[in-house]
């Protein structure tokens, strides 16, 4: 049975993914800040925040919220609880019309996804995870794939704009990896790239500058799927609310695939150029 805070999730998931398909047709119209160097948002991004943010204060009115556009919001001592919200992951895509973004909401316990719901509005896919109840695809239970090591592995990777200063090491990782993966992707979107390993699609994914936003309902879907996520050194990933608004690096396959990937990480010298802070 499905919980109720899932029912609410997709609820609002849905009502954001309407506002970002109302928009596709007219992407040349549209008001384009740039948050950060090459990091931009649009007027939809927004849009779509408010729609899920309208439906989490009429429901939840004592919950934290923390959207990626709008910031921290309802904080204080007693918001045990934090919807954390990305109404647009893959921005990026979805201003140039190519087509792969999604919704990605989470419920955040003292730090940790309790629930999540990554929508996909294209394919009408929508990825969904309970703490302790598995994870699922449209209703059908996902597992992570059941690769033994990194050969023959489909791997998933990311350059954020703000992670360039490290680029040269990261590369020098894939360069190590591609001698045994069958290929790295880069597909720009975090949320779905999570999905993604949590539904066998993909074998393993590493990206480092991610926020909670980005990776919080993905983390638990990854969890609940079966797999294993660790930051580049192997530990535990952190607070994945208003407290954990740092970028951070992260590895996440099956528990085998998962191992390999973050010692290749290290063995290469790529974890090192995050020693230094």
């Amino acid at each position: 049975m499905q919980k109720p805070a899932i029912t609410l999730m997709i609820k609002a998931a849905r009502a954001a993914g309407n506002v970002l398909l109302r928009h596709m047709h007219k992407l040349d119209a549209l008001n384009v800040v740039e948050k950060g160097r090459m990091d931009f948002a649009s007027e939809v991004d927004g849009l779509a925040e408010k729609e899920i943010i309208k439906e989490f204060r009429r429901a939840t009115p004592d919950y934290a919220i923390l959207g990626e556009e709008s910031g921290p919001l309802n904080t204080g001592a007693r918001a045990r609880y934090t919807w954390v919200i990305d109404p647009l992951d893959g921005t990026s895509n979805y201003l140039r019309g190519i087509p792969h973004f999604c919704v990605s909401i989470a419920l955040v316990e003292n730090g940790e996804p309790i629930h999540g719901v990554i929508f996909d509005p294209l394919r009408n896919e929508i990825f969904a995870a309970s703490r302790g109840a598995g994870a699922v695809l449209n209703d059908k239970r996902i597992r992570v794939a059941d690769r033994k090591d990194l050969d023959g592995a489909m791997l998933i990777t990311g350059f954020p704009p703000r992670e360039r200063e490290r680029a040269s090491a990261q590369l020098k990782c894939v360069d190590s990896l591609l001698l045994q993966a069958e290929d790295i992707r880069r597909t720009g979107s975090a949320a779905l790239d999570l999905a993604y390993v949590a539904c066998g699609r993909a074998d393993g994914y590493f990206e480092a500058g991610v926020k909670p936003w980005d990776i919080a309902a993905g983390v638990l879907m990854v969890r609940e799927a079966g797999g294993k996520v660790v930051d580049y050194r192997g530990r535990a990933t952190g607070p994945m609310d208003n407290r954990g608004l740092m970028g951070r690096p992260l590895v996440a396959g099956n528990l085998k695939v998962c191992d390999e990937l973050q010692k290749r990480i290290v063995d290469t010298g790529y974890a090192m150029a995050f020693d230094a802070g």
